[in-house]
């Protein structure tokens, strides 16, 4: 993952995304869907997203915001995503290299790290993170 000067990509808490992360991602959700599984006004999770707590991109042909399905739960979002996100930016992380690493396979894990929260393998995501920012 290259980190140095890496280009401006984010825009008022809304990134447009790369082609590159954009086909490591598997599946996306749209605002207003999260609102409606989650019984929810769509203001509220679109807080989430200007409040940095999820990574929200514009994307598509409408360029619609949406995030990544895999930070989504039935009921909030996937147990371990919202510290790990602040741990990640923290540490230098941009949105669009958070997504990079939490999409790419690590054989180790193995797995995506956002296959192993969705796991509830959450601790060893974590460690893995805090290790990469010493």
């Amino acid at each position: 993952m290259v980190r140095e000067g890496a280009p401006g990509w984010q825009s008022g808490g809304v990134s447009q995304i790369d082609p590159k992360i954009d086909a490591l991602i598997p599946e996306w959700m749209y605002i207003p869907d999260i609102a409606e599984q989650w019984g929810v006004v769509v203001t509220k999770v679109r807080r989430l997203v200007d409040d940095r707590t999820l990574i929200g991109v514009r994307r598509g042909e409408n360029n619609a915001l949406q995030v990544p399905a895999a930070f989504i739960g039935p009921n909030g979002t996937v147990k371990g995503i919202c510290g790990l996100l602040t741990l990640l930016r923290d540490s230098g992380f941009s949105d669009e290299e958070a997504l990079e690493w939490l999409f790419t396979d690590d054989p180790s894990l193995p797995g995506t790290p956002a296959q192993a929260l969705n796991e509830n393998r959450g601790t060893e995501v974590k460690r893995r993170a805090q290790a990469m920012a010493l």
